[in-house]
């Protein structure tokens, strides 16, 4: 296949996606998205992927869907289905920000493209996995934006992919909690100290990535 035909491939693939998403947008209600994934059956991981994959297009915050797949799914693959659907959807804003609106995004990122491309430029797939680590920028711009620098497709969907998981497992762990303590399950006792300390360990990532910069320089 040329390189011709892969480019309309992904542009065709990605105004499906994209008019999927548009229609999908006034169904979309996090309040009730634990009730009617549960009512799918064994086709609710999927839809929660899916929806993952067109949040941060929509710019649907992420948490509350995360939330959401602790409490479905449980710890473990709740933790799965969320860190396949985060990273699907940050790689499809990274495309559409590559091959379809580069105009937007360098409207709608502003002054924060110099930093980004300075920043790939000096440190490649590093400076992704800082971003994912430390919220320096807005999430869902900053995955459009990161289209438009040089970092390469599979560095960034890899870093993004391994750097997007604490925080991934620490807030599907709390929707996980948050469940059993509704539903009076036993241990949440531990439960909730075990949400507490990831919830910790996933706030102090910040400082501790910025201080083993510091300590480099």
């Amino acid at each position: 296949m040329t390189a011709a035909r892969k480019k309309i491939l992904i542009f065709l693939g990605l105004l499906v996606l994209i008019g999927l998403a548009y229609w999908q947008r006034s169904h979309i209600g996090i309040d009730l998205l634990v009730q009617q994934i549960r009512t799918l059956g064994p086709w609710g991981p999927a839809a929660y992927i899916f929806l993952y994959l067109i949040a941060p297009s929509l710019f649907i915050p992420g948490s509350a869907i995360t939330l959401a797949g602790g409490a479905l799914f449980g710890p473990f693959w709740g933790t799965l289905y969320t860190i396949f659907g985060a990273t699907g959807g940050a790689s499809l804003a990274f495309l559409i920000g590559r091959y379809l609106a580069g105009d937007w995004v360098e409207k709608k990122s502003k002054g924060m493209m110099k930093r980004l491309k300075d920043g790939v430029e000096q440190e490649g797939w590093r400076f992704v996995a800082f971003t994912r680590l430390v919220p320096l920028f807005p999430f869902n711009v900053l995955n459009y934006a990161f289209g438009l620098t040089k970092i390469r497709f599979f560095h960034y969907v890899v870093a993004s992919f391994f750097c997007m998981l604490p925080g991934a497992a620490a807030y599907t762990f709390i929707g996980y909690t948050g469940r059993e303590a509704a539903l009076g399950g036993k241990g949440l006792v531990i439960k909730i100290a075990a949400a507490a300390g990831l919830l910790l360990f996933v706030s102090m990532l910040p400082r501790l990535i910025k201080a083993i910069k510091g300590d480099r320089k």
